[in-house]
């Protein structure tokens, strides 16, 4: 990867990552406690890499039987994806109900088709697959395998 490019993502990746945690997370969770909610997104909470406190976080989910896939649209940079990493214990929040699991990444998956899937419908794929290309900027799709 040339210096341009590793500059230019390095950068959308700090305007993502401003927009993300002082706007639209913000607003989720505002949104969340009025009784506002979708079921694409869900609150996780990881505990913090540095801190050991817990963490929470609006993300994206798909849920199934056995677990939930997510996308870190920052790949390993995202700060939740950092605390995975550290320790691969979640909790998952979808509505009222909380579901414990362990995250784990799964850099092979096809993350376009994955974000394709988290939607309902042909022009819910379109904007679905547009809004992570236009947010990512080192995408890794996340598997978590519920365990209680």
């Amino acid at each position: 990867m040339s210096q341009r490019t590793t500059d230019a993502a390095a950068r959308k990746f700090r305007r993502e990552r401003f927009i993300g945690r002082y706007l639209a997370n913000p607003a989720v969770g505002l949104l969340d406690r009025i009784g506002i909610r979708s079921s694409m997104l869900a609150e996780l909470e990881t505990i913090g890499a540095k801190s050991s406190q817990p963490r929470r976080v609006p993300v994206t989910v798909s849920i199934d039987d056995e677990g939930a896939w997510l996308i870190s649209q920052h790949g390993h940079r995202a700060g939740w994806a950092r605390n995975i990493a550290a320790n691969p214990q979640v909790r998952l929040r979808q509505g009222k109900r909380w579901y414990t699991g362990t995250a784990a990444f799964v850099p092979d998956d096809d993350v376009v088709a994955r974000a394709r899937a988290f939607a309902k419908g042909s022009a819910a794929e379109s904007a679905t697959a547009w809004t992570i290309k236009a947010l990512e900027s080192d995408p890794i799709s996340v598997r978590i395998t519920f365990t209680a």
